[in-house]
């Protein structure tokens, strides 16, 4: 008999924190569940500690080479077995009853995909400093159900708002089957966004139950060392492949929202052709993109204070989550405040 949950879990360098996130799978009041791990070719000891779990509802398998968090997760989708699928990221954990209430929750109002809001935990401390909910200023305060056009309009790139691209939802894998529905490999950060976005295309019922149930981990300079640029080409490259889908042109609120997010990654992306490439020295590539950007100065002009406040938070003040989405959101909410 098939479990009821399988909690997909992708692995890269993640030796210090994966225990955590496995003990919290392994512990939930919902016992009928697999966990797979994925481990995507990490040099650390993230598969020996991975490995030391004794529990036979655990499972793990080991990329040879490292191809990225969605096919590592894909990967794990094709073993599951489970009606649903639960997402955990190896350095995050989940409330010991987070599946049975949301199992329960999504039953109830025969939904397609259900998550939850998101505890904000810094690395390091024993409690969380907020809530995605509360951080983006919504009032939620029920379970409520999202279409795609507010998923879109309250999920902008460095803008306030619900951010529910980076929400977990579970998954009923019967709809990801029938419609053929995966992680897209080419986006190797941020993967969780297009995912919802192709269930919701295909029509899914998305449920947000305000209260949270998942705890996620802002570790410090996780970020850093990430390209913006690359990030910024793959939703670019993402959003226009959805808008030439003949079910998105016949939804006009939904063109304009996805219309202003391409504008809003259009925008980011040219100032950062010019302060990349600055960051590495590489001045004539710099000067060429600021010819082709005469709006540069002034996007720079009215980014200055954030950059200048960022640096000596950093440098100074030895504050190495700066860069973490729990500082941006911190951020975001104090600007527009």
């Amino acid at each position: 008999m098939n479990p009821k949950v399988s909690v997909i879990i992708p692995a890269y360098n993640t030796e210090a924190y994966i225990a955590k996130a496995i003990e919290s799978v392994l512990e939930q009041t919902l016992t009928d569940i697999e966990v797979i791990i994925v481990d995507d070719a990490s040099s650390d000891k993230t598969v020996e500690v991975a490995k030391s779990f004794t529990d036979p509802r655990l499972k793990v398998i080991v990329n040879q080479q490292n191809l990225g968090a969605a096919a590592a997760r894909n990967r794990a989708l094709r073993a599951a077995q489970g009606e649903w699928i639960a997402v955990l990221d190896s350095d995050d954990w989940y409330a010991p009853e987070r599946l049975s209430k949301l199992v329960s929750l999504a039953n109830e109002r025969n939904a397609d995909m259900i998550a939850d809001d998101l505890y904000l935990i810094e690395d390091g401390e024993t409690s969380p400093w907020s809530t995605l909910i509360q951080e983006s200023e919504e009032r939620i305060d029920k379970i409520l159900q999202i279409d795609i056009v507010y998923f879109v309009e309250t999920d902008v790139y460095g803008q306030p708002g619900l951010h529910l691209g980076i929400s977990k939802p579970l998954f009923k894998r019967e709809f990801l089957v029938k419609h053929g529905i995966e992680y897209d490999d080419a986006i190797r950060m941020g993967q969780d966004f297009w995912i919802d976005m192709k269930c919701l295309i295909k029509g899914a019922r998305f449920f947000l139950e305000p209260k949270p149930y998942y705890f996620y981990r802002s570790r410090p300079g996780s970020l850093v060392h990430k390209s913006q640029l690359s990030r910024l080409n793959q939703y670019l490259n993402a959003s226009n492949s959805f808008m030439q889908q003949e079910v998105v042109k016949k939804n006009p609120a939904l063109m304009r929202a996805l219309s202003y997010n391409n504008s809003v990654y259009k925008k980011h992306l040219a100032y950062l052709k010019v302060v990349e490439p600055l960051k590495e020295g590489k001045w004539l590539t710099a000067l060429t993109e600021m010819g082709k950007n005469p709006y540069f100065f002034y996007d720079f002009i009215l980014r200055l204070n954030n950059i200048i406040e960022r640096r000596i938070q950093y440098y100074v003040m030895g504050n190495k989550s700066v860069f973490d989405i729990s500082y941006n959101i911190q951020r975001e909410r104090k600007t527009t405040n």
